[in-house]
């Protein structure tokens, strides 16, 4: 097997110029980890500029890739899983240790992807990969801005973001129709929120349901008490507030619960 066919439903694109996939390997920072996992490798492109001394894991959900992977990198078969990376159990190959992720990432479900690492975001200090630019463009954008959003808030929370590189269509086979972005991130070194988690999500998502209304318009099926909702943060778009604001906003709000209960 010499070739294997990009499957439209899988939302296959492969990378066929090795100097684009060796300048996204070159990016890679995968010096202090140990394993580093690849999700989606497709014909391996990527794959074999990553040095052997690495432990690596690949996870692919194509049969014929997997066979195709096999033949070529034979040192990586006990390594190389047939399934899909979001119902994959990430548990079975961390053991407790970080792991690194990269890859080109289908764009159908690479926010998925981003919202599996961010529930395992204390072993995953590490991740670098390409996606359609406007998500790419969106993970790193600040507050204030258009492409400002969920994604951009509950990322940047826990990871420093850089968006690296722009990719052309016509180095995919078959091209894609939209442009692609390569984008890294690495987990800040004080990542745990100094409040509720699950608050904060709620809050960062149900802000921007509904970005052209006031944060306290936004929050209203949460119920504040109204002394809650007096300071001057809740006269805001949430596209005006950082991370850190969201922050400050939700241990207001997690705060005035307590004093009410």
């Amino acid at each position: 097997m010499n070739f294997v066919n990009p499957k439209k439903k899988l939302g296959q694109h492969f990378l066929k110029d090795e100097n684009v996939a060796r300048k996204i390997v070159d990016r890679l920072t995968f010096d202090s980890y140990t394993q580093v996992l690849e999700i989606g490798p497709g014909m391996g492109i990527l794959t074999q500029f990553i040095s052997k001394n690495k432990k690596i894991f690949i996870i692919e959900i194509d049969k014929e890739s997997i066979e195709y992977l096999k033949k070529k990198f034979p040192y990586l078969v006990e390594n190389i899983i047939h399934n899909d990376f979001l119902k994959f159990d990430l548990n079975s190959i961390i053991n407790d240790k970080p792991l690194a992720i990269f890859g080109n990432f289908p764009y159908n479900i690479s926010t998925q992807i981003l919202f599996k690492v961010l529930k395992h975001k204390d072993y995953i200090p590490f991740f670098c990969g390409m996606f359609q630019k406007e998500v790419a463009e969106r993970i790193c954008k600040t507050e204030g801005t258009k492409k400002y959003g969920i994604i951009s808030v509950l990322v940047q929370a826990f990871y420093n973001t850089y968006y690296l590189f722009d990719v052309s269509p016509q180095v995919f086979a078959p091209p894609p129709k939209v442009n692609s972005g390569v984008i890294e991130l690495k987990r800040k070194e004080n990542y745990n929120l100094p409040c509720d988690q699950d608050l904060f999500f709620k809050i960062v998502k149900l802000s921007f349901q509904q970005r052209r209304k006031t944060i306290r318009n936004s929050l209203k099926t949460l119920q504040l008490d109204e002394n809650i909702t007096e300071d001057s943060i809740f006269d805001l778009r949430p596209e005006k507030l950082s991370n850190v604001d969201f922050i400050k906003l939700t241990q207001k709000i997690q705060n005035g619960r307590i004093q009410n209960q």
